[in-house]
């Protein structure tokens, strides 16, 4: 019988996996950047840490949570966000009161939600974000937005829409919510099971409904920021203000709440349209918290944060054409080839030779025809071929072929390792322009025009040969 991956989850392998460990390794790269560091909270966690911190009100507590009675019968959850796990982390770890704050850090990993399967969502799927905690301040808010646009910047995603809108304080959100209260009251009949639920447990859930025939009836509702207190406009002004001098285009979304209930002051979202036309709706969010701390016995503190879905991202930049169809599982530096069976021993003394250089090496293993190595070789996306038969051992030598050019040369086994790392030098530097060809305005920087000279700056710089060079790129002339 044929057993198949669970609905709503989805393998990743091959040249899809390579981009994931691209995009994430990119993510937290950024991350680090802005000062913020890793975190990794448990894929488990009691179920009371996402009912408390979620928000019972919330979709994700009453409709997506795995939760699951262990063999101590203790109710347990796969984590459906990381945000209540982490805070959970900061304060039973004492993180808050032994750190510098706001104390920033970043996470990635899996996450489970029941939930309809649909473009680039899964039940199983895989989240980056970060949490900053204990510091007040709108530009705490600034600087998360701010990370997190320079990440969709950098991945080369254009024209992204930021909505975002301010939830209040609690004094405002409380004036507000008895406003909804009264406007839905009389209308509740005629709206979705899910409405009528969230009128009773949180009716601010009600903007954020996704059945078509409600959006009039909620598209007329009273307006968050008429009852928003002086100092709540004060802080969205600030935040917003500071986006306009930045340059960073938004969009004020009155009716944005996010799908969690922890949220206060700022929320925002990432939403995208590929180059296909698909639209993703929002590719990642987040917002301000100010009771979720102190609701797991931390101190009176408050946070920001945001989170990405990992595969939205991934589907987005395969749209855009960012993430090619044939993208390889790894970059291959060499592959191996034996040449008989006395070769073999040799060979994979060579490939552990190159691993320790610090370059990935593969070995062929089969008793082919040569041509159906090369293939391999080729196949796999190696850069170069090292060839070792009968005569090479006799002779102490390999035969190195760049199997780009075809190009191949004769390497004594004590120069091996030498020319094996100004192989990968020059290949790594080279920019794909013919070096004899160009009229030396290309900014590569990577081509000795001067047979004499090396210069990493193509020789633009101002020193005279043989002074003393700040560009540190001079070799005297040999």
């Amino acid at each position: 019988m044929e057993i198949n991956n669970v609905k709503g989850t989805h393998d990743i392998f091959a040249g899809e996996a390579s981009a994931y460990s691209q995009v994430e390794a990119m993510m937290k790269n950024i991350a680090e950047l802005f000062a913020f560091m890793e975190v990794r909270p448990p894929v488990i966690e009691h179920s009371e840490v996402f009912v408390r911190g979620v928000g019972e009100g919330s979709d994700v507590v009453r409709k997506e949570m795995y939760t699951f009675l262990d063999k101590g019968n203790r109710s347990l959850t796969l984590r459906p966000e990381f945000t209540a796990g982490i805070i959970r982390l900061m304060v039973q770890n004492k993180l808050l009161v032994t750190n510098e704050l706001p104390l920033k850090v970043y996470y990635c990993g899996p996450v489970f939600r029941y939930e309809r399967p649909q473009l680039g969502r899964y039940r199983q799927f895989n989240q980056f974000g970060v949490e900053a905690v204990g510091n007040d301040s709108p530009f705490v808010d600034l600087e998360v937005i701010l990370l997190a646009y320079t990440i969709l910047d950098t991945l080369g995603l254009e024209n992204v829409t930021i909505k975002i809108n301010n939830l209040g304080d609690e004094e405002s959100r409380l004036a507000y919510k008895e406003a909804l209260r009264e406007y839905f009251k009389g209308l509740l009949p005629k709206m979705c099971p899910d409405c009528q639920s969230r009128y009773e447990l949180n009716p601010l859930r009600i903007l954020d409904c996704k059945v078509p025939a409600d959006h009039a009836l909620v598209k007329s509702a009273p307006k968050l920021k008429d009852y928003l207190s002086e100092e709540s406009k004060k802080r969205f002004a600030t935040i917003i203000g500071y986006l306009d001098t930045l340059g960073v285009h938004y969009e004020i979304d009155d009716t944005l709440v996010r799908g969690l209930d922890y949220y206060s002051e700022t929320v925002f979202e990432f939403h995208y349209v590929s180059a296909k036309g698909n639209d993703y709706g929002a590719v990642g969010g987040g917002g301000r918290y100010d009771k979720l701390v102190k609701e797991f016995g931390g101190p009176d503190m408050s946070g920001v944060g945001f989170s990405f879905g990992i595969e939205r991202i991934i589907s987005v930049l395969k749209d855009d054409g960012h993430i090619p169809a044939d993208m390889p599982a790894f970059n291959l530096s060499f592959y191996v080839i034996p040449v008989g069976d006395k070769a073999h021993l040799t060979a994979h003394a060579v490939a552990t030779n190159i691993r320790l250089l610090g370059y990935s090496s593969d070995v062929c293993f089969d008793d082919v025809k040569l041509t159906t190595m090369f293939k391999r070789a080729e196949k796999k996306g190696a850069k170069f071929a090292v060839i070792i038969g009968e005569d090479e051992m006799n002779n102490n030598k390999v035969i190195i072929k760049n199997l780009e050019t075809k190009e191949q040369i004769e390497v004594a086994q004590e120069d091996f390792e030498n020319k094996i790392i100004d192989l990968m030098s020059e290949h790594d530097h080279n920019c794909g322009c013919h070096e004899h060809a160009h009229d030396g305005d290309c900014d590569c920087g990577c081509h000795d025009h001067d047979k004499e000279t090396k210069c990493c700056c193509s020789g633009d710089c101002d020193c005279e040969d043989g002074e003393e060079c700040d560009c540190e790129c001079h070799e005297e002339k040999k």
